[in-house]
């Protein structure tokens, strides 16, 4: 057994470190003595070297299984750059030639490979088994151990084949690692391994560095990362989103706004996926944009910014992303967009699985909303899910405890849930409890007749909400029990029943409210009529009047000059220049050349008389997605196809369509869709509602309905409200 003392000098000539840290030390010893090990470690806590080190001082090769030939490639080059023999580490997968793995098998029977990365799936086959047959093994390394179990964030079925293949091989010592695991997904891995009785070292899961927010994900999230990226200035970082389609447009969009980044997801060639992470990790660019194929492994320990552009799958996988940023320990901030509408777009992904992969992958999904709707301490509810308590009343570094909300007694709230839960017989989740509740007629309620018990409708004063932050909030104080095992249905613990007999104050923090957002960029173009909301009412006003003059002289409608909407958001960011004009909502490059000199004028004058600082506002520069539906709309209808056809062919409603072609009117570009008009309407309701219009003083489909009678249709109003302002205005 090698003493502390011969381990240091070993790590100092390997490695040239002076020192282990944490756990390193007694992991490595009890490899070495021979022991199954499980090494529960956080990214960037060192584990790599509990396997490379022991590689270098035992007879024979290590065998490390590793998911990722990136992650592979990265470690051997790693290994190599470390010892003054290039034969040390060598990995085998699909990605060799021939010859080359005649060289790498060469090196591992003459005994110069210590370190032999292979993929699960390399293993499997039987010419590699055969060869490895032969081969001295010192032991078996399974790193991102967490692939093995269907609870962890990455499962891999290739990685429960795992011990089978040991056994056949040829039997040796196994460590196991990996940087996430619940209590759950632990006892997985070491009961598929085969090694229940392993030594465990669990390090704390604690990163101090990294900095945890929960942002509202809206239409100008784009614009938020872009102002974001850019006060970071020269920092790396990784933006994580959950669509190859999305990686691709916001790499192209940031590069569009002068950040340098690159995409990287799994249905990329090869060889452009290795050279854009090569170009991050040698610093050829700031940003990666990326799905979770990305960052497994990854070791570049100056990442100081991740951003989740969608909410992830699980809590274990934001984990493990958020552990990218601040390996060096220096600072991490960690960003997540969330919208319950991203939630149910992963609800609606796993239909059409098995039955028992949705209900964990449910389960999965809602602690991850739990995680981003609750207004408690984010590094408590985080340590919490992998077991390990934070007792710290306020981190100091999370939006949440930053941002305190205040508390309210929820005593009689938490009796309520106890009293609930042990009134269904502690059968049921958090959900059936809520709707219990609150009286919440569901077919469940009533299949197990909760409807007739005592605690049934007597909170439906609260809102559910409350009720799911009672429940949190009363789990992590211990009073209540989530079996996840038992897809979460929740028990009450033997503090929860003394809560019961002897009630004490409990406080609770409602949970933050993500309000849904219209994320339609062209809704406030469509929206006419009174607005209110404008920061400068007074320039308002003025721009208003400025409307109404020009209005008479050109002898149009106000309306079809600019709607209500353009005019706010020219009261509220200031537009002094005809680039800015061309940046407010509804004011396309016809309309700003149009109309827009009077109107500026007239803002310059008002901001430099009033001493108005203006808001520098960032100019997002977009990919052109949305715009590519309003091109083929512009070009179909210049080919004369019929509206409903161009619906259908996109997949519309008619009233869809309608909505699109009034933003591309209404931004300034003119069309004609007479040869369409002339076919669905009779002549005398055209010339009808034109001449309203003419008239009118304003563009709203209900006033101008309630004037013209029942005879005319909305559909009919609009059509001719399209060709009035595109030949009038545009």
């Amino acid at each position: 057994m090698s003493t502390s003392l011969e381990l240091t000098q070993e790590l100092k000539k390997n490695f040239g470190f002076d020192s282990f840290k944490g756990n390193q030390e007694a992991i490595i010893k009890n490899l070495l003595a021979g022991n199954d090990t499980f090494v529960l470690m956080p990214t960037g806590g060192g584990k790599s070297l509990c396997y490379q080190l022991p590689s270098l001082m035992m007879e024979g090769t290590a065998i490390v299984i590793s998911p990722l030939i990136a992650l592979m490639k990265n470690q051997v080059d790693a290994m190599k750059a470390f010892s003054e023999e290039d034969g040390v580490a060598h990995f085998l997968n699909s990605s060799l030639s021939k010859a080359a793995i005649e060289d790498v098998k060469n090196d591992v029977i003459s005994g110069k490979t210590k370190l032999l990365y292979v993929a699960p799936e390399s293993l499997t086959k039987e010419e590699n088994i055969l060869f490895l047959k032969k081969v001295k093994i010192s032991f078996y390394a399974v790193d991102e151990a967490h692939c093995i179990s269907e609870w962890g964030h990455d499962f891999r079925p290739e990685y429960r084949r795992i011990r089978p293949l040991i056994n056949e091989i040829g039997s040796a010592p196994v460590v196991a690692l990996t940087a996430t695991a619940t209590p759950k997904v632990q006892h997985d891995i070491q009961k598929n391994l085969g090694m229940v009785n392993a030594t465990v070292f669990k390090s704390s899961f604690n990163r101090e560095n990294l900095y945890y927010e929960v942002r509202t994900k809206n239409q100008h999230i784009d614009k938020e990362i872009i102002k974001y990226i850019k006060s970071q200035h020269g920092k790396s970082g990784i933006i994580y989103c959950l669509s190859r389609k999305k990686v691709e447009e916001l790499a192209e969009t940031l590069c569009l706004n002068g950040i340098n980044a690159l995409p990287y997801h799994a249905g990329m060639e090869s060889a452009v996926r290795t050279a854009n992470q090569d170009s991050f990790l040698m610093e050829k660019v700031d940003v990666i944009v990326a799905t979770i194929a990305f960052g497994m492994g990854i070791d570049k320990p100056d990442v100081r910014f991740v951003i989740h552009y969608d909410i992830p799958k699980s809590l274990e996988g934001y984990y493990q992303e958020t552990g990218r940023a601040g390996r060096d320990g220096g600072e991490g901030q960690c960003i997540t967009f969330y919208s319950n509408k991203d939630l149910q777009k992963l609800e609606k992904f796993m239909q059409g699985k098995p039955i028992s992969e949705q209900e964990i992958g449910k389960q999965l999904l809602l602690e991850t909303a739990a995680y981003a709707e609750s207004s408690v301490c984010r590094r408590t509810l985080l340590l919490h899910y992998f077991g390990e308590e934070y007792t710290q009343d306020n981190c100091g570094s999370c939006d949440n405890c930053l941002n305190p909300k205040k508390q309210m007694e929820a005593q009689d709230l938490l009796c309520t849930v106890l009293e609930t839960i042990l009134s269904v017989k502690e059968k049921f989740k958090a959900e059936h409890i809520v709707d219990v509740i609150v009286g919440k007629e569901t077919a469940e309620v009533i299949d197990y007749k909760h409807q007739d018990l005592e605690v049934y409708g007597t909170g439906e004063s609260e809102k559910p909400t409350v009720w799911h932050a009672v429940i949190r909030q009363g789990m992590l104080s211990g009073y209540i029990d989530k079996e996840i095992e038992n897809y979460g249905l929740l028990k009450v613990t033997k503090s929860g029943r003394a809560f019961l007999e002897k009630p004490t104050s409990f406080k609770i923090t409602k949970d933050n409210d993500f309000e849904e957002e219209d994320d339609d960029d062209d809704a406030t173009i469509r929206r006419s009529g009174g607005g209110t909301g404008a920061a400068d009412e007074v320039l308002f006003s003025m721009l208003k009047d400025l409307r109404k003059k020009m209005s008479k002289r050109l002898e149009v409608p106000p309306f079809v000059i600019f709607q209500d909407p353009s005019l706010e958001a020219m009261a509220t960011t200031y537009p002094v220049t005809m680039e800015e004009l061309q940046n407010i909502p509804g004011v396309g490059a016809g309309k700003a050349k149009r109309y827009g000199e009077d109107f500026l004028r007239l803002i310059k004058t008002h901001v430099q008389e009033n001493e108005i600082e203006r808001p520098v506002d960032l100019r997002v520069r977009t990919v052109a997605n949305k715009s590519k539906l309003k091109v083929f709309i512009i070009q179909a209808i210049d080919r004369k196809i019929a509206l409903d056809d161009i619906a259908i062919s996109k997949g519309l409603e008619f009233p869809e369509l309608l909505d699109e072609i009034e933003a591309i009117i209404y931004s300034g570009t003119k069309i004609n869709i007479d040869y369409f008009i002339n076919e669905v309407m009779e002549e005398d309701h055209i010339l009808d509602i034109y001449e309203y219009f003419r008239e009118s003083q304003t563009d709203e489909v209900e006033t101008a309905l309630a004037e013209l009678g029942s005879d005319y249709t909305e559909e009919e109003i609009r059509l001719i409200r399209i060709k009035f302002v595109s030949e009038i205005g545009n």
